[in-house]
């Protein structure tokens, strides 16, 4: 199973949408989807306009539901930040510092690989992402990952957004190709895909200026794919972008995705407004976060995951979003600076046991896995010890 998915989860589909009553307005995506065919702009409107939440879900469900059963899935991973210094300043980041702000900070290669060293014996990837660092070129990426390659072989490096790789590009003067071949080369497993915003160019001039267009996005991860680097992809949504500007996104991935299938998974994840500057910003509600997940379940289909990602949406709406087409809720993460200094609140010391229940209490079935998504493991709850019944003490 590719992916972890059903190899014939169309099929599985078609019947389960056939044997089930719609509402009349949804015949056309009904249709569509039974016969395999991809949702079109207008399809994605009906879904963003429909009052009908509860059918977008049913429906989104069903998809998740033909691809992987009541499977969700996590893994063991711990963030590392690398460092807040960074030469832009994003209206949305409150995570960035400039090199003279007095909380500014870098972690050096030994530092970092102490850090690491304090989880090393119970998880298996290392998320790294951070700010782009005047100083650090492609030289120091690559000692950073050789150590961490020799010091914890098993542990899977996911690690720099397409901005940080054109960066790097940039600053040591090679091409993007080059820059991840090396650091393929020295280490780096996959990228995490965050930074993607929304792919309107008009947006990103708004909320990102500076960073790299959605096109370069979009370039530096077919680049990746094309290496046989795998890539998850994002969607910060809830900022000033309009429905249709967030549709453009899932379809411009979905382009790229049938280019390369390099895509393992789509996080789409709300802008959380405190500490920032972006006064303008929608701001999304709960029910607009279901939404948003299980739109991008029914119209990303040839993208396997979809990620409730937990430590922005929080665990209680990750649960819910695990029954509106999301299939994954990350994982343990243990530390993590960028979304909580944006405001997330969601608990950073859950263990393998706590994110299960999380996933039990949905109605699913809890699977550990890879970075990659090519080894899954039914994660069994232990079970609880058996209660000791006393002897009262006998009376004189």
């Amino acid at each position: 199973m590719p992916a972890g998915e059903s190899s014939e989860w169309r099929e599985i589909l078609s019947r389960s949408l056939l044997e089930n009553d719609w509402p009349e307005e949804f015949n056309s995506v009904v249709n569509k989807l039974s016969s395999g065919v991809s949702l079109s702009r207008e399809d994605g409107h009906f879904l963003f306009n429909s009052k009908d939440l509860d059918t977008i879900g049913r429906i989104a469900n069903l998809v998740k539901f033909a691809r992987f059963d009541n499977s969700a899935f996590f893994n063991v991973n711990v963030h590392i930040n690398q460092t807040n210094i960074c030469t832009l300043a994003c209206k949305f980041c409150a995570f960035r510092r400039g090199r003279r702000a007095a909380d500014a900070y870098a972690m050096d290669i030994a530092e970092y690989i102490a850090d690491l060293r304090n989880y090393a014996n119970h998880v298996d990837e290392v998320h790294s992402v951070g700010g782009l660092h005047p100083d650090w070129d492609i030289v120091h990426y690559e000692a950073l990952f050789s150590r961490v390659k020799k010091e914890f072989p098993n542990i899977h490096i996911k690690a720099l957004t397409a901005v940080e790789i054109k960066h790097i590009s940039k600053l040591s003067n090679i091409s993007i190709r080059s820059t991840l071949e090396r650091l393929y080369a020295a280490g780096l497993g996959s990228l995490p895909g965050g930074g993607a915003e929304i792919l309107d160019d008009e947006v990103r001039a708004i909320i990102c200026r500076g960073k790299e267009s959605s096109s370069e996005y979009l370039e530096i991860h077919q680049t990746a794919h094309e290496l046989g680097i795998p890539t998850n992809c994002t969607m910060l949504f809830g900022t000033v972008e309009t429905i249709d500007q967030r549709l453009t996104h899932l379809i411009r991935l979905r382009e790229l995705q049938g280019l390369t299938g390099g895509f393992q998974c789509f996080v789409p994840y709300p802008f959380l407004p405190d500490d920032s500057r972006l006064p303008s910003a929608q701001l999304a509600s709960g029910t607009e976060v279901l939404r948003m997940i299980a739109i991008s379940r029914i119209m990303l289909d040839n993208i396997p995951h979809i990620k409730a990602y937990r430590m922005n949406i929080g665990d209680e709406i990750a649960e819910l979003a695990l029954q509106f087409g999301a299939d994954d809720i990350d994982g343990t993460v243990q530390k993590e600076s960028i979304m909580h200094l944006a405001g997330s609140k969601t608990p950073l010391d859950h263990d393998k046991e706590r994110l299960a229940k999380i996933v039990i209490d949905s109605g699913s079935k809890p699977v550990q896995r890879n970075t990659t998504y090519t080894s899954f493991e039914e994660y069994i709850l232990p079970k609880a010890p058996a209660s000791r019944h006393l002897r009262m003490a006998a009376g004189d």
